[in-house]
């Protein structure tokens, strides 16, 4: 869906270029509707050489095994967002440690995928019943027998064959906002 009115003040959008793209903007104040984005995440979580993986039960998707994730609320830091969506689908509880992949799929919705490695901490994975009908710790031995899906495939070669831990989380990153965060590399 694309916006056809100013979400500031309900006026109707004209087209206008800006920078050398036709843009939707407002001609009654600044607006300017600059496209549809979401941001997803994803999880590789490892535990005894074996990977988390849950079953979906709604599309995209349905029916193929893939790694935990969701998309991040508006208010949510990136990292509080991926512990959440991985608890709420499997009730295992993990530990970010670094972004170790980022996938970029341009389309009506433009979607930014952030991928985590991320350390177990506890729990017995058991799938929502809403999003997933499964949820369990795979070898790679036994996802070969799977319908697991292309993406979470080639995530779990890089999950398997020890990836360096990314991006990192910066302690003290250069902004000081509220809720702002920095990933960076360990060293250059």
């Amino acid at each position: 869906m694309e916006a056809q009115y100013c979400l500031s003040c309900g006026t109707h959008l004209e087209i206008r270029n800006m920078g050398g793209e036709d843009r939707k903007a407002c001609p009654s104040c600044s607006f300017v509707f600059w496209g549809n984005y979401s941001i997803g995440v994803g999880a590789l979580i490892m535990k005894d050489h074996k990977i988390l993986l849950v079953r979906r039960s709604q599309e995209p998707g349905k029916g193929l095994w893939t790694n935990p994730g969701g998309y991040i609320e508006q208010h949510e830091p990136i990292e509080k967002s991926i512990v959440r969506e991985v608890f709420e689908e499997t009730g295992v509880t993990a530990k970010v440690r670094g972004i170790v992949a980022a996938g970029d799929m341009p389309r009506n919705v433009h979607n930014v995928y952030l991928v985590f490695l991320m350390d177990y901490v506890e729990g017995e994975p058991k799938p929502d019943n809403v999003e997933v009908d499964g949820a369990g710790f795979y070898s790679i031995e036994e996802m070969e027998s799977m319908n697991v899906a292309g993406l979470t495939r080639r995530l779990a070669d890089i999950a398997f064959s020890s990836p360096s831990q990314g991006l990192i989380p910066d302690p003290n990153p250069v902004e000081s906002l509220p809720g702002y965060g920095l990933y960076r590399i360990e060293r250059i």
